[in-house]
């Protein structure tokens, strides 16, 4: 088995995370005679509950802020409160004044959900928060809230990268997080195979983000750890979004050095196609949007037939691990060479506003077609070499290409906005998806605007070390680097 343990870090990844749960949890199949393309092992758990009885719940520690969790709670109904309810007087025998937050209302999702009765259409008015449309069980230990900010704070706002840092290094040093929260989790694996984390890169979470990966990569060695980097795709005023940009560069700077897999996700891109209908200041209709194109590429890593999803990532020589996420909905049939080239036109580019252009050099790309049978076409199956695919490719100095097919379709659930693909002919089984994560020169022209914020906005004591650690990984980026060419084997 080989298992992946996720962190989610804040209320936009937590979104995100939900939608991709919920998704997880409609791949089960309750029938014993038919087996899910899916292995649920990958990143459920099994466990017992209160009452004696089995559960399966996500390998998930999710982080939050005070007032952020909603309507969920620590314990449910898989593994009730156990504990003394009443509390002890301890040292103090004065009178005990105890002061409650009023509770938040369950939402009609919720209840319905609880109740076993026909769900109601959810709406961006009553979706308040991540939990109003989670449909799955956590185990107590992946409920973590941090109470030393609280959600949408005006007097004190979890903006800036250097308090989220700082509040990590707080925590850590009273308590420990990795050995906490993480470890319990990691241990019940019988061969971790990757920590996925979900944070945004261009607020508070970002320095959060980056010494907990550090601590990661420092305990787990060679596991591999993907980041997938949320950032505001909303136009904002210049000033605020020049802080922005510096807490991308120092994400970017920190973190991409120590993962395996970096994925700038604009939540959302200003470019969308027609055929769908996001509205755009709802959380809930973005994420939705977001997390298809996210659990659809991902997909690999947990279908049974897969197992090297992550060597397709490390590409000719493991340079390029920021990738850019590009995504087609209910895409037109593809030819026998479509899986063999790398593809350059996409319906949506969630990582960068940019066009491609005929200039742009891809270094790697890996693609997944939903909703498509395996062909004998070249593309990568479960028989085929690896290795020798690689070498083959970087002897004829072509780009680095991995393919998967499945004909396992997205599901569209009740938890998602039912107009969000209103374009798109509806299907019982869900849609054809086409997603790729390509690395590319585009890379290296995104930090190349990262590097001129950080030279005007940064102070003098983080500027030289932050624009040249940006140029080093620009570099990767560039033709001439790592192109495939006969150049690189000088190097």
């Amino acid at each position: 088995m080989h298992e992946i343990v996720t962190v989610q870090l804040g209320q936009r990844a937590n979104y995100l995370a939900t939608h991709f749960w919920n998704i997880q949890e409609s791949y089960f199949t309750y029938d014993g005679d038919e087996e899910s393309p899916v292995d649920h092992d990958v990143h459920f758990r099994p466990g017992v509950g209160a009452d004696g009885s089995e559960t399966y719940t996500p390998r998930t520690v999710i982080y939050d802020l005070k007032g952020g969790f909603g309507t969920l709670r620590k314990h449910n109904a898989l593994y009730q409160l156990t504990e003394d309810t009443v509390p002890g007087q301890g040292l103090w025998d004065g009178k005990e004044i105890i002061q409650q937050q009023a509770p938040i209302p369950q939402s009609d999702y919720q209840r319905s959900l609880d109740l076993g009765t026909a769900a109601p259409r959810l709406t961006s008015e009553t979706v308040r928060y991540w939990s109003d449309f989670n449909r799955v069980y956590y185990h107590p230990r992946s409920i973590v809230q941090l109470n030393d900010y609280e959600l949408n704070s005006q007097v004190m706002p979890f903006e800036d990268w250097n308090v989220g840092e700082d509040l990590f290094h707080d925590l850590d040093k009273e308590h420990d997080l990795l050995d906490r929260d993480v470890r319990p989790f990691a241990e019940e694996c019988d061969q971790l195979r990757a920590l996925q984390i979900f944070a945004t890169s261009d607020d508070a979470w970002g320095g959060f983000a980056a010494r907990y990966i550090d601590r990661l990569r420092d305990e787990y060695g060679k596991k591999s750890i993907w980041m997938w980097a949320i950032e505001d795709g909303a136009r904002t005023q210049r000033n605020h979004q020049f802080k922005k940009d510096t807490n991308k560069a120092k994400s970017i700077s920190s973190i991409s050095p120590q993962v395996n897999l970096y994925v700038p996700l604009l939540d959302v891109p200003q470019k969308l196609p027609s055929y769908l209908s996001v509205d755009r200041h709802s959380a809930w209709q973005r994420s939705a949007l977001l997390s298809s194109a996210v659990e659809s590429v991902s997909l690999p890593s947990r279908l049974r037939p897969y197992h090297d999803f992550e060597a397709s990532l490390a590409g000719d020589d493991g340079r390029h691990n920021i990738y850019e996420l590009q995504t087609s909905f209910n895409p037109p049939k593809t030819n026998d060479e479509s899986s063999t080239k790398p593809q350059r036109t996409f319906d949506i580019n969630f990582s960068y506003e940019s066009p491609d252009k005929d200039t742009t050099t891809i270094f790697n790309q890996v693609q997944v077609y939903r909703g498509s049978e395996p062909r004998n076409s070249g593309e990568f199956s479960a028989q085929n070499d690896i290795g020798h695919t690689r070498k083959l490719r970087f002897y004829n100095s072509e780009p680095m290409l991995q393919s998967y097919r499945s004909p396992l379709r997205l599901p569209v659930l009740d938890s998602f906005p039912h107009e969000l693909f209103s374009g798109i002919p509806s299907n019982v089984d869900g849609m054809s998806v086409v997603t790729a994560l390509t690395a590319s020169t585009r890379t290296g022209e995104q930090i190349k605007m990262l590097q001129a914020t950080a030279a005007r906005m940064l102070s003098v004591d983080e500027r030289e070390a932050m624009v040249h650690g940006l140029g080093e990984i620009r570099e990767n980026y560039e033709t001439g680097w790592s192109s495939g060419s006969s150049d690189d084997e000088d190097d």
